[in-house]
């Protein structure tokens, strides 16, 4: 349905114009909808609804979205879905993997991969993907629900404050096209 949105156009050009995208829940589910990006989402492997804090591993640190965090680098972010389950075959992960796409995945507290940290039975524990050329991300968990202590962490602002930096590194490009890119 949302590729047939009038907005998802502008929301491809802008992302092949190499404008930083970031979808997180619903939108990580909208983009390969839109043909922005091509994975898929099934239902939770428990079948159950899950409204909870996971710990996520930064796998990558050279998108607009990860540029202030350390590879390897363990956030504790929110996710509240039923369909968060990334699902993929073994040759599609492989490639993934070889283009290092996968930018964070499910793990314990201390960055350990398990079949528990895993909340939703995600392929590989899979919480986020980015395009090849890195400028588009999605992500299961919700970075912006986890902005302060008082909501159970803050460590969403690694994420949110990682594209001010990569736009301030742009910062030679013209004002317009920094304003564009915003928002």
């Amino acid at each position: 349905m949302a590729r047939f949105s009038p907005i998802m156009r502008a929301v491809e050009a802008f992302a092949a114009a190499a404008g930083a995208v970031l979808g997180d829940c619903n939108c990580f589910h909208i983009l390969p909808e839109a043909g922005v990006q091509p994975w898929e989402m099934i239902q939770n492997s428990d079948l159950k609804f899950r409204c909870e804090h996971v710990h996520v591993r930064v796998e990558q640190i050279d998108t607009p979205f990860t540029c202030r965090c350390r590879e390897g680098q363990v956030l504790r972010i929110p996710i509240a879905h039923g369909e968060g389950n990334y699902f993929a075959a073994p040759d599609v992960v492989d490639r993934l993997e070889r283009q290092r796409q996968v930018v964070f995945r499910y793990t314990t507290a201390e960055g350990v991969v398990t079949d528990q940290a895993n909340p939703n039975g995600s392929t590989a524990a899979i919480a986020g993907l980015c395009n090849e050329a890195r400028n588009v991300v999605g992500l299961m968990p919700h970075p912006e629900r986890a902005c302060e202590s008082a909501l159970g962490s803050a460590d969403g602002l690694f994420v949110l404050e990682s594209v001010v930096e990569w736009l301030a590194r742009r910062a030679n490009r013209p004002v317009l096209e920094r304003v564009a890119s915003v928002g």
